[in-house]
């Protein structure tokens, strides 16, 4: 029984988290697999928002069972909020229903304190200052905590040598005070009582689901131009958001994934700095970003709003082995005249197909753009015929089937093309 994995195809925000609870009501199963805090994962049921930064999205239907991977990095804090928050949602237990791996790493306040002032001191890249990139430095360091070092009895040896590298970044780089290994202690002793029970081995536990015969669905975080190897570098997270991060991030064989879901908004947004050729500085930026809400779940900062990018999109079908996608907020572009997509880039007079690599050539192209009649409110779940053409268009230029196009935020608003 093949698995399922949900990945982004844009710079994030692309609206995953909505597809992952559409998804979740034929998956019993969902487990997320990279990145920490710094995702907002939107669910919109009976008109109110839910957003999730840590726990699958999956798991506000009651019966869908939940893992999170060891290439996740964990803020406790979070994690604990959000448990509580899900069982009050859902009245029911998330023991027995939430396993998180042993092996993912931990995210400590010094990290978090590290991340706001390398912002400042940097000039900032965009960071969502939840310390997710430091802690992943510390786990490639191989001095960070992971939450089975929670409960071994040489704990505070393992914080001594963690602040021991924290505490001279801190002082040397940023003037700041060192954070106490006491203190320390107080906060994770306090937190792991609370996560004990949800303690488990994901790898052993997705083998015994899958044997029990369960659909499973692997959620990503950010997307595909974020991801730390292939993404517009350095303005990118710290983890590999592609889909083959999927597979090492819950200690799953790559053949196991059989279907891949690339998730795209009908127009582009990014938040933070970094290239962004379609980008619209102007009125009609302005109202995309209106109409469509673009406000980042986890910061609150507004998106950056712009065309279709299709260039973009071929290269990320291309790296992620898309099989399917699902496009989202088309439903946003209503009443807009004349809608675009970029086609092609060009660059220093040759047109390319594929984006460059480095953000110095990013910074030389310019879009091509094709451009589309565009249509009136959207009515239900049908497309209109503007529309579908327009989707039809993105179908032949990316050669993926969409298979899901939602038409609003509710979680039924969803038009399946089989």
């Amino acid at each position: 029984m093949g698995y399922t994995v949900v990945i982004g195809l844009q710079w994030g925000d692309e609206g995953k988290g909505r597809i992952v609870d559409y998804l979740a009501e034929s998956h019993s199963v969902v487990a997320r697999f990279q990145g920490g805090a710094n995702a907002g994962h939107t669910v919109s049921v009976n008109g109110e928002d839910h957003i999730f930064h840590l726990i699958p999205s999956g798991m506000l239907r009651k019966e869908v069972i939940g893992l999170i991977g060891a290439g996740t990095v964990l803020d406790l804090e979070v994690l604990v909020d959000e448990i509580d928050r899900i069982e009050k949602l859902t009245g029911v237990s998330t023991e027995g229903r939430l396993f998180v791996d042993g092996r993912a790493s931990v995210v400590m306040p010094y990290h978090k304190s590290e991340d706001q002032w390398e912002e400042v001191y940097r000039g900032g890249i965009g960071t969502t200052k939840r310390g997710i990139g430091p802690a992943y430095r510390d786990r490639y360091a191989r001095i960070g905590l992971i939450v089975a070092d929670l409960f071994a009895k040489d704990l505070k040896s393992k914080v001594e040598r963690a602040l021991d590298f924290n505490n001279q970044i801190l002082g040397s780089r940023y003037g700041k005070p060192p954070f106490s290994v006491g203190k320390m202690m107080d906060y994770l002793t306090a937190l792991r009582d609370r996560i004990r029970s949800f303690v488990a081995d994901v790898p052993a536990k997705l083998k015994q689901l899958e044997d029990e015969g369960h659909e499973i669905l692997l959620e990503g975080a950010q997307g595909t131009y974020l991801d730390i190897f292939f993404g517009t570098y350095p303005f990118v997270t710290s983890s590999h958001t592609v889909s083959g991060g999927a597979s090492v991030g819950l200690g799953i064989g790559p053949n196991k994934i059989q279907r891949i879901i690339g998730v795209t908004k009908a127009y582009t947004t990014r938040v933070g700095r970094g290239p962004f050729p379609t980008e619209l500085n102007d009125e009609m930026g302005e109202l995309i970003r209106s109409n469509g809400n673009e406000f980042g779940a986890t910061t609150g900062r507004p998106r950056r709003c712009g065309w279709l990018d299709l260039v973009a999109l071929r290269y990320s079908v291309l790296l992620n082995g898309v099989t399917e996608l699902a496009i989202t907020k088309i439903d946003v572009l209503s009443g807009i005249e004349e809608i675009k997509a970029a086609v092609e880039y060009d660059m220093d007079g040759e047109r390319i197909k594929y984006p460059p690599i480095t953000v110095d050539d990013w910074a030389r192209i310019k879009p091509i753009y094709r451009s589309f009649k565009g249509w009136e409110k959207f009515w239900g779940t049908m497309l209109p015929v503007e529309a579908e053409e327009f989707v039809k268009f993105i179908e032949g230029e990316l050669g993926v089937k969409a298979t899901l196009v939602s038409t609003g935020k509710e979680r039924n608003s969803m038009a399946k093309r089989w």
